[in-house]
Formats: structure tokens, C-alpha cells, sequence
């Protein structure tokens, strides 16, 4: 799955050399040399990073209507570029990441890199993988659940079955999920759950080497798709 920046400035140069990491980077580019279009184009779609050129005239502006809208600010990287003179400071601007003008490309690839780990860091974060596979239900000296697996993330998932599910906290899970090296195994809780079967379970515990076996297939499954 393609990310997607736009890049607010007219100094063309520059533009070009940002062109040129962001598509190395796999990143979709939207140029914009207007900061009220910029605006505009905002509000009618998702944008996963913003670059401001600070040299350019209405961009501070332009920074202060994205500080105003919360949740804009609060999803999108920002990148800062401007000359020394120019850049204000971060605290400021609202800009996660920053760096100058004239572009040096290995600052500036390892800025954006930086930048677009963040973005699919909070991606994966959330991105829950639909699959249709088994799940044990361990509660302890109570005995095993099996369950169908509805989806799962890195915080947990979600399961149904037909049979009575206690709200114990001594609660183990076990799957395989296709394509993983080992089983998944977590000490869980019951989180909630409706009267069709449906419950959702948090991890409580997960052993390094699961967590990680587990942060790389949804990683896998989030750019299959």
C-alpha cells in the first residue's frame, strides 16, 4: 500500500530533489505552490505527509490554520524545509521532523525515512488483519474454548463461539497464523463480549520474539492488500 505527501513550496529545485526521495521511499507526491490550495486539497482528502517550505510567502499562515484543526495536526507528519534564516523552531510550527535549505540529500532521505516509519508505525498500530482461523481459549483449571478468529492486531483480537466464555483474567490464547514461523501464544483478558458470540480479548503478555513475529505478518498482510 503507497503512502501519500504533499509538498507546499515553489523553489523547484528543491521540489525535484524531494520528488525524488519521497518516490525512492515508495510515497505518492502532491506538489502544491499554494498554501491555500494546500488547504483546500487537506480538507477534500487524507494526506499521510506534509513538507512546508517556510521560505514561502503564506506558509506560516497556512501553519497556523493546521495548528487550529487538532486532529489534522495530531495525524499528520510534518516536515519543515526553510533557510536558516527562515525556519522557525518546532515548537512553534507544530513540525515533527525539520530540516534546511540547501537540501542535503542523506539529511534529508534520513528525515523522511524517519517520517514515514512513524506513519506506518501508527498504521500498524491500529490495522486489524480479517482471517478465519482456530483459536484455544485456555482459562486456567476451567478447561479450553475453541473459538473462530474474526481479525487480530498488535493490541489484541477479536473471536466468536457459541460456547460460554468466563471473564476470568487467567486467560491463555494460541493460534498459527498462515505464513508465521511459530504459534502465537499470549496471556490475554476477556475484554468484552456481546450475546452473539462475539469477544473481544487484550493481551496482557507478549513475549518478545511473539510480538515480533506478529508485528511483521500484519505488516505483511497490511501491504498485501
Amino acid at each position: 500500500m503507497t503512502l501519500s505527501s504533499m509538498v507546499v513550496s515553489r523553489d523547484w529545485p528543491e521540489v525535484s530533489v524531494l520528488e525524488c526521495i519521497l518516490g525512492g521511499l515508495h510515497m505518492d507526491v502532491a506538489v502544491e505552490d499554494e498554501p491555500q490550495r494546500a488547504l483546500i486539497r487537506l480538507n477534500k482528502s487524507k494526506v499521510d505527509a506534509l513538507i512546508v517550505d517556510c521560505d514561502l510567502n503564506g506558509s506560516i499562515q497556512f501553519l497556523r490554520e493546521l495548528q487550529r484543526d487538532e486532529k489534522r495536526s495530531n495525524t499528520v507528519p510534518l516536515v519543515i524545509m526553510g533557510g536558516k534564516e527562515s525556519r522557525q523552531s518546532l515548537d512553534s510550527t507544530g513540525a515533527i521532523f525539520a530540516f534546511q535549505k540547501p537540501i542535503s540529500v542523506e539529511q534529508a532521505v534520513r528525515t523522511l525515512s524517519a517520517a514515514r516509519n512513524l506513519i506506518l508505525d501508527g498504521r500498524l498500530r491500529y490495522h486489524r488483519a480479517g482471517l478465519e482461523v482456530p483459536v484455544n481459549l485456555s482459562f486456567n483449571s476451567h478447561g479450553r474454548v475453541e473459538a473462530g478468529l474474526v481479525n487480530v492486531s498488535q493490541g489484541g483480537l477479536q473471536v466468536h463461539t457459541d460456547a460460554p466464555v468466563e471473564t476470568t483474567k487467567n486467560l491463555r490464547i494460541s493460534l498459527d497464523l498462515p505464513g508465521a514461523k511459530s504459534t502465537l501464544k499470549a496471556r490475554a483478558e476477556i475484554a468484552w463480549q456481546d450475546k452473539r458470540g462475539n469477544v473481544g480479548i487484550r493481551f496482557v503478555k507478549l513475549a518478545p520474539r511473539v510480538q515480533r513475529v506478529l508485528q511483521l505478518w500484519l505488516a505483511q498482510q497490511y501491504f498485501a492488500n
